[in-house]
């Protein structure tokens, strides 16, 4: 009878442990268009140039969150379309936390500062707009998640590029990418802007207050 008891009390103790293990763990996010890294993923080192003709390191990501989006200012269609959505998501994404939205020019021949400028001003003059040469470019777009590369000969090439955004928080590490979606089979890939808002939001509040 006592040996019965002792197994008994075992079984409920262990079931105590695990139950207060499983209640201690964080709770998976409920993305709706994203996909967040189990650890934060560090992002290699790079010196580029903002539309004001100001270095731009990783120095410039720490103390803030950011979102950053590649692709280059002779874009006929992804750019334009996505600098929009951005435009109309921002007073929302900042509205809570002190979040820059980053546009990564993948096209440093054409996209001068001026060019640059002009673009981010066009959007949102509070968006920072940088580019670099290709040896600092490459190393970043890989480990921000991006692939890029130049399609066509003479002046009219075109730059086939990701259209995903990288998510980066104030110690300066990706901890998420916001990837394009479609519900509908054959409809083309799409990031809604209510789903990056409220991915953003949800990564944004369980970082800062997790």
């Amino acid at each position: 009878m006592k040996l019965s008891w002792i197994i008994a009390a075992v079984i409920l103790a262990a079931a105590g442990v695990l139950a207060a293990i499983q209640f201690s763990q964080p709770k998976a996010l409920a993305l709706q268009t994203s996909f967040e890294f189990p650890t934060p993923q560090a992002i290699a080192p790079f010196t580029l140039t903002d539309q004001h003709g100001n270095r731009f390191s990783n120095d410039d990501l720490t103390g803030h969150w950011s979102l950053f989006f590649i692709g280059y200012t002779s874009c006929p269609d992804v750019c334009p379309t996505t600098m929009g959505k951005l435009t109309a998501a921002y007073p929302l994404l900042s509205e809570n936390t002190d979040l820059q939205v980053i546009f990564l020019s993948v096209d440093p021949d054409r996209d001068s500062t001026d060019t640059l400028l002009n673009y981010a001003n066009f959007f949102n003059p509070e968006f920072v707009a940088v580019t670099g040469e290709h040896k600092q470019l490459y190393p970043l777009t890989r480990s921000l998640g991006f692939v890029y590369a130049m399609v066509g000969d003479g002046d009219n090439y075109q730059v086939d590029h990701s259209a995903s955004f990288a998510l980066v928080s104030p110690q300066g590490e990706k901890v998420a990418i916001i990837k394009p979606k479609s519900d509908t089979p054959g409809k083309l890939p799409q990031i809604k802007n209510s789903a990056l808002i409220h991915d953003v939001t949800a990564l944004i509040d369980k970082y800062d207050n997790g």
